[in-house]
């Protein structure tokens, strides 16, 4: 009986330690499989290009956004322009903290100071290109907004389509599904706004 009993503990015993260790296993798995390629606690180098480069993306949005509010003439351009702000400034704040959090720097915000950086970035606008936005107002301005604002959300839809592409970092790769989305669906509002098919 206590042979019998000392079985049943040692199989028990045997049955829980297994359970644990395929537990263990399957979250090295998954843990495996969240952190992508290559790289360090969870991310690799694609979201931390991706970060930094939608932060600059990100930026000059919202300043474009940021000037429609006495600019535009029409309360649908208004509107448009404004969420847009509430969208990706706190997208903007949540890219930065992941990149303190990796021991990456954040860019500096360059916005305001007519840095070029649209050789390097999809969809950027040049410095000439802000400058004509900052001087237009009413009807040419609501029409200058759309369209640059289509290329603009075309860049950063193939920045997050990279990113999904070859990001390793789960939330980031989440993210850029969610800019995919938001965006593509903007683009087709503006076009509608411009009379494009």
């Amino acid at each position: 009986m206590t042979a019998q009993r000392g079985f049943v503990r040692r199989t028990v015993a045997l049955t829980v330690t297994a359970s644990v260790a395929a537990l263990t296993l399957a979250a090295c798995g998954d843990d495996g499989k969240a952190s992508g390629k290559s790289g360090t606690g969870g991310h690799n180098a694609a979201d931390v290009s991706f970060s930094k480069e939608m932060i600059q993306h990100h930026r000059q949005a919202v300043e474009m956004a940021s000037l429609a509010a006495d600019r535009a003439s029409s309360n649908r351009v208004k509107s448009l322009a404004t969420k847009i702000r509430g969208a990706q400034d706190p997208e903007i704040t949540t890219m930065s903290g992941w990149l303190t959090s990796w021991g990456e720097k954040v860019p500096q915000d360059m916005t305001g100071m007519g840095h070029d950086m649209s050789s390097s970035t999809p969809g950027m606008m040049t410095g000439a290109d802000m400058g004509k936005l900052e001087k237009a107002s009413g009807a040419a301005f609501d029409t200058m907004f759309l369209n640059m604002m289509v290329e603009h959300h075309e860049g950063a839809v193939d920045m997050a389509k990279t990113e999904k592409a070859d990001g390793g970092y789960r939330p980031a790769t989440e993210l850029a599904t969610d800019v995919i989305t938001a965006q593509s669906a903007e683009i087709e509002q503006m076009n509608k706004m411009l009379g494009k098919d």
